[in-house]
């Protein structure tokens, strides 16, 4: 069986293209038993994020056409408008790649956690469909425990790299629960979205969306349970806010020095968190001169995140380093699963030869035959079954002059040598 990895990514294809091939969880099931049922597919499953979608495969030979055919079928592609982006990694390639993966080695942002997780999701998705066999099992697995020992070994993910995240980790280090705290979090776009995903991983207490339109601001609180306002009904929230995040498109300040002034007060000075993700700013600069308001802007946080991703690059190549011994690690079990099943398929040969040679001795004793002449029957048939092919096989070797063959036979059957003779 050849191990494959055939997909797009976010170096590969543009969001356009990532969209029409990615699977939704309600996707997934059928769509997993349907690549399974495909002739050149022994196992397989599916990893599909914003930023990814591949396929994992146990092949019976390197021929991915059928697989590629099944993509634009199942998304109702044609092959023009996708295969252009695909990029396919077979074996050793596969499995450095699916470690990298799990290690955050591959991600938009180096190091980031989160795809770990939606790795672990894919692997469970495909042992609940009842398609995933014993390597690809056993690879994930594998990946697993590689991206633990890179956490664990190195400092991959300690420094936050996003400013949406760079925002969390300072959340974190002001409030000691932030599942006691209440966040508003002021427009909808990429950078709110990803800050919401970072403190409902976080367990944040209770989660505000504001934003000028309310459709806008619905959608997205409903995926983190949150609660959605209207830019206009931020006054009426504001006191609530331990931790204000703020990122819009606006020309002028949304957030002024009054207003937050007598939102302080209504919290009776009760320390409040406000980061300015905007450019232009959100939150007038004259609020950092209140008391028990912390203020920090974007140009705050990316100074700290330009340290954070040198940091991670050089923790990266300590990454390569145990991804390598790793993979070799898994190649050697590949390896061992080789002869495991040449070991299987020899020991039911012989016992099939067994069986039919103690039948036709049983058969003998039963009809009257001396048992003595019945076991020396039962030997000699028996060894010469059982060394009929190997044997044949030697005296064809030797005929073509192939020596190693030779030399491998005496190895295996631990034969001496007859040379001093």
């Amino acid at each position: 069986m050849t191990l494959l990895a055939l997909g797009i990514n976010h170096n590969t294809a543009p969001l356009s293209i990532r969209e029409k091939l990615s699977f939704s969880e309600d996707m997934l099931r059928p769509a997993l038993h349907e690549l399974r049922n495909l002739s050149e597919v022994r196992e397989a499953a599916i990893l599909s994020t914003c930023n990814r979608t591949e396929l994992y495969c146990g092949i019976h030979s390197q021929e991915i056409n059928g697989i590629v055919d099944w993509i634009a079928q199942s998304r109702n592609l044609s092959l023009e408008e996708f295969k252009p982006y695909l990029y396919t990694h077979l074996e050793s390639r596969f499995i450095r790649h699916i470690f990298r993966v799990a290690c955050g080695l591959d991600s938009l942002i180096l190091g980031e956690p989160q795809i770990l997780g939606q790795m672990k999701s894919a692997y469970q998705a495909a042992v609940d469909a009842g398609t995933l066999g014993k390597q690809l099992g056993q690879l994930f697995r594998s990946s697993f425990s590689t991206a633990k020992k890179v956490r664990t070994d190195t400092a991959i993910g300690s420094s936050p790299v996003s400013v949406a995240f760079a925002a969390v980790r300072l959340a974190q280090q002001i409030f000691d629960k932030l599942s006691e705290q209440t966040a508003l979090l002021v427009g909808a776009g990429e950078t709110i979205e990803l800050t919401a995903r970072h403190l409902h991983q976080q367990s944040i207490g209770r989660l505000i969306i504001a934003n000028r339109t309310l459709n806008k601001a619905h959608e997205l609180a409903g995926r983190f349970n949150g609660f959605a306002i209207v830019l206009s009904d931020i006054p009426e929230h504001l006191a609530e806010a331990d931790i204000v995040v703020s990122s819009t498109a606006s020309p002028l300040p949304i957030l002024g020095k009054g207003r937050v002034e007598s939102a302080i007060k209504q919290r009776k000075h009760k320390p409040m968190l406000m980061i300015d993700l905007a450019v232009p700013r959100d939150i007038e600069p004259e609020v950092e001169q209140l008391r028990d308001v912390y203020l920090y802007t974007v140009d705050d946080l990316k100074n700290t995140i330009e340290e954070n991703i040198k940091s991670r690059l050089e923790a990266a190549e300590k990454a390569e380093e145990i991804i390598d011994r790793q993979v070799e690690q898994f190649l050697a079990w590949l390896r061992g699963e080789d002869a495991v099943t040449t070991i299987q398929t020899l020991r039911a040969q012989a016992e099939m030869t067994r069986d039919e040679t103690l039948n036709m001795a049983l058969a003998a004793l039963r009809s009257g035959k001396n048992p003595e002449q019945v076991m020396n029957t039962l030997a000699r048939r028996l060894t010469n079954k059982l060394m009929h092919d190997p044997t044949t096989q030697l005296r064809q070797a030797g005929r073509d002059e192939r020596r190693d063959i030779l030399d491998a036979a005496r190895e295996l059957f631990n034969l001496k040598s007859n040379d001093n003779k």
